[in-house]
């Protein structure tokens, strides 16, 4: 049967869009037991499955173990087997709707310096573990430990269509398990931003040195919200909040300068009520 697909781009956009024929026939793994299992190929990630296809590279991806590794291998094999893919093709990756979530531990260097060396990494510990519970259980792939800060891709092929709407609900999850609006205050002081747009999603980099992220303005643009955001505060750009149903909810508007580029932000404040309930 003919290669469905003129050019590697054109099937990595289906593949990370989650339209690709890969995601819609049914894998005959799903017949093996047991659950857990990869949210793309359905090879169980339990036993007594597991104990034969793990051997074969079906275990949980680092960025997100809903999904297997070898799933995310196939990404770039199946592409690369396009009959418009250039010998030493290096676009491993296309350009699709994404959405990021940036969210920060503010003040953590004051934090530092007030705090024991072991209490500080402690607490940084305990924010990266949650923060990663949180992400994966909102379907998003965990781009990046920096610092202070923890990156999150909503994409549609993890998250679905509704990628924006997930990222912010992953955004007040979060901060409500950092201790946002509860009465003693967060044992975590976070800022954070999100914002959806088209990006280079993809494979960057070789062998040991490569890894799955996002390039473009989109990124910048989520990066410097969260650095505009203050303790408590997550801010959205319009089609963030506009995805998400929340333009006509009465949020503050706030005019902020993006290294020098003026953007109109919506100002979403982590509830008290939401904070304490369950």
């Amino acid at each position: 049967m003919a290669h469905p697909y003129a050019s590697p781009q054109e099937e990595w956009h289906d593949l990370l869009s989650g339209t690709h024929p890969l995601f819609i026939h049914g894998s005959p793994l799903r017949f093996l037991p047991s659950s857990p299992r990869c949210k793309i190929c359905r090879a169980p990630f339990g036993a007594p499955g597991s104990f034969v296809l793990k051997h074969y590279g079906f275990t949980p991806w680092a960025k997100n173990p809903k999904m297997c590794a070898r799933c995310f291998q196939s990404l770039g094999v199946h592409a690369a087997m396009c009959p418009g893919a250039e010998e030493g093709e290096k676009i491993r990756g296309a350009e699709i709707d994404v959405t990021m979530l940036f969210a920060d531990v503010r003040g953590s260097s004051k934090l530092a310096r007030q705090m024991p060396v072991l209490d500080f990494t402690r607490l940084m510990n305990r924010f990266y573990g949650v923060s990663r519970e949180v992400l994966i259980e909102h379907d998003a792939i965990i781009e990046k430990f920096v610092g202070d800060e923890i990156v999150g891709l909503f994409i549609p092929f993890m998250a679905g269509p509704e990628h924006a709407k997930r990222a912010v609900e992953a955004a007040e999850s979060l901060f409500r398990a950092t201790g946002h609006g509860a009465p003693e205050g967060p044992w975590a002081p976070l800022g954070a931003g999100v914002h959806t747009g088209r990006a280079f999603v993809g494979i960057v980099g070789e062998g040991a040195s490569s890894d799955f992220t996002a390039l473009g303005d989109p990124v910048n643009i989520a990066a410097h919200l969260a650095s505009q955001a203050a303790v408590g505060e997550i801010l959205l750009t319009d089609p963030v909040a506009s995805s998400a149903g929340l333009l006509d909810d009465g949020l503050e508007r706030r005019h902020v300068l993006l290294k020098g580029h003026p953007i109109d932000a919506l100002v979403l404040p982590v509830s008290p009520v939401a904070a304490t309930a369950g």
